[in-house]
């Protein structure tokens, strides 16, 4: 079963009277969604106090909980400070979903800056296998899975044959794959079902099947210029893309069950659930 959900809190959740995440997971299954992405992307980490409490009400209410690490990671970089900021904001994020009962932790690989790709790419691959010796060792975070996000600019480091790759440097690598992105990255190119089919099937090769089970997505329609990504937009927005329907389909046509997260600008709920009763339409059928 594919699980839909939000990043975030979105603006319907504020309107309907909510102030805390603590009620998100009631709130997202009377919509009939079961995924919820808590997002630490400004370094905000919660107690353990209230991830517990958010574990016992994704687990009441069936919600399936993943997180975003903060953006200023970075991997490219190789001060000191960059690392031990990589250290503290990867495994204070790793602490907090496993608290909160989920598995997935998204973070950004990094920004090439004026590097050229293969230093970046060179400097992503030596400190995040020095990272993932430290994350690997210690028994707290047994089960979280560290998943690379495409990104949709071309000056970050991040295509899908980059993520897929940086995945194969260990089992805890898992890719999220944000079709909103790869479409920036792609001018407009992400269209079809084979389009998607094309994408997922180069990480069935390079990462093999089963490991492809246990991958992440992200969705929304993003503008974008010459350089990538400008701004998310909403599912209503129709000049802009790309379209969820033939990823839902390419998805299902394969045999892939991921999270699909959305982080449509102010309506990532209702957009969630735009998605989910497609799928559960097509599924139906």
């Amino acid at each position: 079963m594919i699980r839909f959900g939000p990043s975030g809190n979105s603006e319907k959740f504020y309107e309907d009277g909510h102030k805390s995440s603590v009620e998100a997971p009631l709130w997202l299954n009377t919509m009939g969604l079961r995924a919820y992405e808590y997002s630490f992307s400004l370094g905000q980490f919660l107690s353990d106090e209230k991830c517990k409490i958010m574990y016992d009400e994704a687990q009441k209410y069936d919600i399936k909980i993943s997180a975003h690490a903060p953006y200023y990671i970075n991997f490219c970089n190789t001060t000191e400070q960059s690392k031990e900021n990589n250290k503290k904001f990867l495994l204070n994020s790793a602490h907090c979903v496993k608290l909160m009962g989920g598995n997935h932790v998204v973070f950004h690989t990094g920004a090439q800056m004026k590097m050229t790709r293969e230093e970046a790419l060179n400097n992503v691959e030596r400190n995040l296998k020095d990272f993932l010796e430290i994350f690997e060792s210690n028994a707290e975070y047994d089960g979280v899975l560290l998943c690379p996000e495409t990104m949709g600019k071309y000056s970050q480091v991040g295509n899908p044959t980059e993520v897929y790759h940086i995945c194969t440097y260990s089992k805890r690598l898992v890719p999220t794959l944000d079709f909103g992105h790869i479409n920036c990255l792609m001018q407009g190119g992400l269209k079809t079902k084979q389009d998607y089919k094309d994408i997922l099937q180069q990480g069935i090769d390079i990462l093999g099947p089963e490991r492809m089970q246990n991958f992440h997505i992200h969705f929304a329609k993003i503008k974008f210029n010459e350089k990538g990504e400008i701004a998310h937009q909403t599912l209503s927005d129709v000049d802009v893309g790309p379209n969820f329907e033939p990823m839902i389909e390419a998805l299902i046509e394969m045999g892939l069950e991921p999270d699909i997260i959305s982080e449509s600008k102010g309506t990532q709920a209702i957009d969630a659930k735009k998605m989910n009763d497609y799928y559960t339409k097509i599924i139906d059928f």
